[in-house]
C-alpha cells in the first residue's frame, strides 16, 4: 500500500456542526435530514421531513448541505453516513454533522467509503464518547482522527468499482419502486371501470395475530417476522429471527401474498406490506396476518389493504404508548374490490410484484458482494485490478 497516506480527517475535509434544535414541521419545503435516514451509505428521504423557507434560511446559516458533502450521525447511529446527491435543498438536522472535502485530496465519493471503511469505523468505536445516555463523536477532536486516503487516481477506481455496485442498486430500487407504482396504478384503473365495497371480514378466511416467539439460534428454526420488518409496503427479511418451529401453528405459516399489518404501539402501527418471500414464516404477535378467501385473488386484496393504510392508521385505540390495533376493527375495515377482470388483473399484478423481487434480490447478492469488496479493497488485500475484474462479471 505504498500509494496510501494516512492523513488527519481535518486535512482532507472541513468539518461541519448541525443545527442544536429542530424547526417546525412541514408538508412541504427543504428538507430537514434526520440522522435516521443515514442507511448503509445511502440518504433516505423518506425518513426525514420538510421545514418552512423561513426556518430553512435559519438552519443553514452556519453551513447549507452541496452535493458532495459527507452527512454524518455525531450521536446515536454512530459510524452511518451518506453522500449528499445533487437536486436537494435541504438543512442539517439534530445530531447530524458534515464533511466537505478538499477535492485536490479526496474525492467525495471516495471520502465516504474511507468513513464506512471497517478501519475507520473501528477508530470511531476507539475514541467515541460514553454518555450517560447516548455515544457520540467529539466534534473537536474529529478533525485530529486518522484516516488513510490513497493518491487520486486509485481512489477513483476504487470508487468507480464500488460506485458500480451502488449504482445498480440504486436502478433496481427504481424498478421495484416502479413496480409497485404501476400496480398501484392498475389497480386503481380497474377500480373505475367495476368495483364494490368490501369488509375485511368477509374477504378474508383467516385474520389473527402471530404468537409470541420463543427465539432459537438453532438452524432449524423458523422465521419470525416483527413490526420494524414490514415497510414501504414489502417485508424486509433482514430484521428477522429463528423461532421454534414446533411452537408455531400450522395456520399462523404464511402463504403467498398474505398480508402483515402492524397492529401494536406507535410510529409504526398500521403499515401494511404483502408477504412474497419462498421461505417459511410466521410473525410475532404484533402483527396481524390477513388470509385472502378464495374465489378473490390474494394479490389484489393485497393492494386493497395497501392503498387503505392511510385509514389502517387511524384505527388503533389506547393510551399513549399502549395503542392497539384490534382484529375487529381492522375486520369491519371497508376497502374497495375490483369486480371485473379480476383474474387478468391478478396476473398482471402478480408479474409486476414478482419483477420487483427479482430486483431487491439482486440488490441484496451486490450489496453482499460490495460489503465484502469494501474492507478488501481499503485495506489493499485485493488488488484494484482484479476487484474490476469481479465487478465487470457481476454488474
Amino acid at each position: 500500500m505504498s500509494d496510501w497516506r494516512t492523513y488527519a480527517l481535518g486535512d482532507v475535509a472541513n468539518v461541519f456542526d448541525g443545527p442544536h434544535a429542530t424547526p417546525t414541521k412541514t408538508e412541504k419545503g427543504p428538507w430537514f435530514l434526520s440522522i435516521s435516514s443515514l442507511i448503509s451509505g445511502r440518504l433516505e428521504l423518506s425518513q426525514s421531513a420538510h421545514l418552512s423557507e423561513q426556518d430553512f434560511e435559519r438552519w443553514t446559516r452556519r453551513v447549507t448541505p452541496s452535493p458532495g458533502d459527507i452527512l454524518f450521525s455525531y450521536e446515536t447511529r454512530l459510524g452511518e453516513a451518506a453522500l449528499m446527491p445533487e437536486g436537494i435543498r435541504a438543512a442539517l438536522g439534530r445530531r447530524m454533522g458534515l464533511l466537505r472535502p478538499r477535492r485536490e485530496i479526496v474525492e467525495p465519493r471516495f471520502l465516504l467509503l474511507a468513513y464506512l471503511s471497517p478501519e475507520f469505523q473501528q477508530v470511531i468505536q476507539a475514541r467515541k464518547i460514553h454518555g450517560a445516555t447516548v455515544d457520540r463523536i467529539p466534534l473537536v477532536e474529529l478533525p485530529k482522527w486518522p484516516i488513510r486516503i490513497p493518491d487520486v487516481p486509485t481512489q477513483r477506481r476504487i470508487s468507480a468499482i464500488l460506485g458500480a455496485l451502488d449504482d445498480k442498486i440504486a436502478t433496481n430500487d427504481r424498478i421495484a419502486a416502479a413496480s409497485r407504482e404501476l400496480g398501484t396504478a392498475l389497480y386503481r384503473e380497474a377500480l373505475t371501470e367495476s368495483g364494490t365495497e368490501e369488509t375485511v371480514g368477509r374477504i378474508a378466511v383467516l385474520l389473527t395475530r402471530g404468537q409470541a416467539p420463543k427465539y432459537t439460534d438453532n438452524s432449524t428454526g423458523i422465521t419470525v417476522l416483527n413490526q420494524k420488518c414490514v415497510r414501504d409496503g414489502r417485508i424486509l427479511l433482514e430484521p428477522a429471527r429463528l423461532t421454534e418451529a414446533n411452537r408455531v401453528k400450522q395456520d399462523r405459516i404464511l402463504h403467498k401474498y398474505d398480508i402483515l399489518v402492524n397492529s401494536t404501539g406507535v410510529g409504526t402501527l398500521g403499515r401494511v406490506g404483502i408477504w412474497s418471500h419462498a421461505i417459511a414464516a410466521t410473525t410475532d404477535s404484533h402483527v396481524t396476518i390477513i388470509r385472502i378467501a378464495s374465489p378473490l385473488p390474494a394479490i389484489i386484496g393485497g393492494f386493497a389493504l395497501l392503498a387503505a393504510q392511510s385509514e389502517i392508521e387511524a384505527l388503533g385505540e389506547g393510551s399513549t404508548g399502549q395503542t392497539e390495533l384490534s382484529r375487529s376493527k381492522l375486520a369491519s375495515l371497508v376497502v374497495q374490490i375490483p369486480t371485473k377482470n379480476t383474474e387478468d388483473l391478478a396476473h398482471r399484478l402478480s408479474a409486476l410484484e414478482e419483477r420487483a423481487d427479482a430486483a431487491l434480490n439482486e440488490s441484496k447478492a451486490l450489496a453482499a458482494l460490495r460489503d465484502t469488496l469494501l474492507p478488501e479493497l481499503m485495506s489493499g488485500r485485493l488488488r484494484v485490478k482484479d476487484a474490476e475484474e469481479v465487478a465487470e462479471l457481476t454488474v
